[in-house]
């Protein structure tokens, strides 16, 4: 090969790998990988998401298609493996075409025409193949159903129970306007007993102790506080000069007098439960327990502006005491105990509050980031229900629609770039290639199968993972349905990403110009070689 040539094969073989990698982790019956990161933490999951993070991807056009994925999280938040998949696979059979005589650069014109096309075709289609749409997404039986094929990729067996967790806190803080913000459903994960153990609160729930006697208030009034919940220390430093043993006793009164006031101002506002974000003075925890205040310490800033949010309280900066506007509400605050970790939980009765959190069990750290993770694509899938309520067919059946007719569109276009088109059309075949092949069947015969009854017009029909052999089945009335969102902004991302590489023919990088270093000099040159 030329140059050129060789710069663009390297491109796409670099791709080629990275896609290799996580298609074998693609489906419910995808392999888990085991990644350890630069810290040497160690994560085993097959959320290409979470691979793709921790992996420290070098190659330029490698890193391309971890963008393109990258988007598709922060755009749907799911779909990040078809994405990688789907453009690794576009690479991959555009190679075949730039081998087949041409020069690379007019191959590569042709073939990102051809593929420009073949997306803006697909993306008419897609509406077509849209076999349903979620009717009422208050109703927690139907939420939880839409939800089952999101956290099956990640949870295969426990999709039932999670999904119905996951739609349980959804739909407790779905508000009136319908504006969902995924930072509304927190995870807490507490290590011990199994999952089937895990559990939906409406409030939060923090893993920490309270600081006094009071451990439990119901019908709460709460004053947060982003100060240390102690008296106010001098900007300098003072000398004390004491003469007498009646000096020496009255020196602390003052002190302790103040902090009495200020505490017994607090509960006269009517709180009865305090949360500070900083540390807790001995002398003013006494008096929070002399007036029967409940002490709560959180460190972190972000849970102290959720539990705001919670709870309905403004933050204050000195220890005043907080008016009613000020002061957060909710049913109950006490402490418990979860196995063997305490934790301290803000409960909302009433099922719309502002915040829920999923409280979820397991017998390692490991297998709860992996359950988080799912619950987090679970949650993602919901608000791209609210924002598009449009589902179509799971299990490969909405690609080999999309292959089929596009394959067809191929056929009637005059030039080179049908060629493109029908490679294309041919890239949607590596989805159900990749869940049968991780499923321990012949790929082959699926898609033959597929192919066969998608030919009869049933556009529904995709490929059961349950079966011991090469079968198939009507997806919507198994219940396996993907968001229009995730595969239209898959597509799209996909085909970008793919189209991006091939436009580059060389990767110039920024380097120091090479030649002789600078001498080092000898260090220490005064001291005696001897000493």
């Amino acid at each position: 090969y030329s140059g050129l040539e060789e710069a663009v094969y390297r491109n796409i073989q670099a791709c080629k790998e990275l896609a290799q990698t996580t298609r074998t982790a693609y489906g419910p019956n995808g392999m888990n990988k085991m990644v350890i990161n630069h810290l040497e933490k160690l994560f085993v999951t097959n959320d290409a998401a979470s691979i793709l993070r921790e992996l420290e991807v070098q190659h330029p056009a490698a890193k391309m298609l971890v963008m393109a994925s990258h988007m598709q999280e922060q755009e749907v938040g799911d779909g990040t493996n078809f994405v990688l998949v789907f453009a690794g696979v576009l690479l991959e059979l555009a190679e075949d075409l730039l081998r087949m005589g041409l020069s690379v650069s007019e191959a590569s014109c042709i073939v990102i025409e051809g593929y420009e096309k073949a997306c803006k075709k697909a993306l008419e289609i897609l509406p077509d193949l849209v076999c349903c749409s979620a009717k009422n997404l208050r109703d927690v039986e139907e939420v939880a159903s839409l939800l089952h094929t999101s956290v099956m990729s990640k949870q295969y067996g426990n999709e039932c129970f999670l999904a119905k967790l996951i739609a349980q806190a959804c739909v407790s803080i779905l508000p009136d306007s319908g504006h969902f913000n995924v930072d509304n459903i927190r995870v807490c994960k507490i290590v011990g007993a199994g999952i089937s153990a895990s559990s939906v609160l409406h409030g939060m729930v923090f893993k920490k102790e309270t600081e006094g006697d009071v451990t439990s208030v119901k019908d709460a009034k709460i004053a947060v506080y982003s100060c240390p919940f102690d008296g106010m220390i001098t900007e300098t430093k003072g000398t004390v000069l004491i003469k007498n043993a009646e000096e020496l006793m009255n020196f602390s009164k003052g002190e302790e007098n103040l902090m009495d006031l200020q505490v017994k101002a607090i509960a006269d506002s009517g709180a009865n439960v305090v949360v500070t974000g900083g540390k807790v003075a001995d002398m003013a925890l006494h008096y929070a327990n002399k007036y029967n205040l409940m002490l709560v310490r959180l460190n972190s800033k972000w849970d102290l502006r959720r539990l705001c949010k919670t709870v309905g309280a403004t933050a204050l900066p000195r220890l005043t005491p907080p008016t009613l506007e000020e002061m957060g509400r909710c049913s109950s605050v006490y402490l418990s105990e979860v196995g063997d970790t305490q934790v301290v939980v803000f409960k909302h009765e009433k099922e719309d509050g502002a915040i829920s959190t999923i409280l979820i069990r397991g017998s390692t750290d490991n297998l709860m980031d992996d359950i988080e993770r799912a619950v987090d694509d679970g949650v993602n899938t919901f608000k791209a229900l609210t924002r598009d309520k449009r589902l179509v067919p799971g299990g490969g059946a909405t690609e080999i629609e999309l292959a089929k007719q596009i394959t067809s569109y191929g056929e009637t276009c005059p030039g080179l770039d049908q060629y493109a088109i029908k490679k294309f059309a041919e890239a949607f075949e590596a989805i159900p290639r990749a869940l049968a092949e991780n499923s321990g069947v012949k790929a082959n015969e699926v898609i033959s199968k597929l192919y066969a009854v998608h030919q009869e017009g049933k556009k529904n029909v995709g490929f059961d993972i349950e079966a011991e052999a090469a079968a198939v089945k009507d997806m919507l009335e198994a219940g396996v349905l993907d968001t229009y969102l995730g595969k239209f902004w898959g597509i799209k991302l996909a085909t970008n990403a793919a189209v991006t590489v091939l436009r580059v023919d060389q990767i110039i990088m920024a380097k120091p110009a090479g030649g002789p270093k600078p001498p080092s000099g000898k260090k220490d040159w005064d001291e005696d070689q001897n000493d």
